[in-house]
């Protein structure tokens, strides 16, 4: 009985060091940690579902070749604006055909610019410096 006793004693110091909950307070533990390993499932399986990856990606990459896109038409109808205004500027008044076709070139550059907007300021850069150099070579 002495050996029963000495277990009595072991056990009795380890569970009056430990805490005690009440049954409500497992209760709740157990329902955060269920709730918890729900979020972590869920976060997996979205992370998992390479179809909805993808088409989250393909709708990022769409947003920003728009936003490029956009940029970019400003950036050459600014740049026409401005080509087109030098143009205007620089023709002397007795030649009027070099007024029509800084027109004409104006005209062509917004035309480019908003059928090809990536590669419009670099045409309408090199086509208003054309008519630019025509124009300041007659004088």
């Amino acid at each position: 009985m002495a050996t029963r006793s000495s277990k009595g004693e072991t056990a009795a110091p380890a569970s009056s060091g430990a805490e005690e909950k009440s049954p409500e307070q497992v209760e709740a533990e157990i329902e955060t940690t269920r709730e918890d390993l729900g979020e972590t499932v869920a976060e997996l399986a979205d992370k998992a579902d390479v179809k909805k990856q993808a088409k989250k990606k393909a709708a990022d990459t769409k947003a920003k070749a728009a936003a490029k896109k956009d940029e970019v038409k400003r950036v050459a109808t600014a740049k026409t604006q401005a080509v087109t205004g030098k143009a205007k500027e620089a023709a002397p008044e007795s030649v009027p055909e070099a007024s029509q076709k800084a027109q004409q070139a104006a005209a062509q550059a917004s035309q480019a610019a908003r059928e090809n907007p990536v590669p419009a300021a670099t045409i309408g850069a090199f086509a208003g410096g054309l008519v630019l150099g025509w124009i300041l070579g007659r004088r």
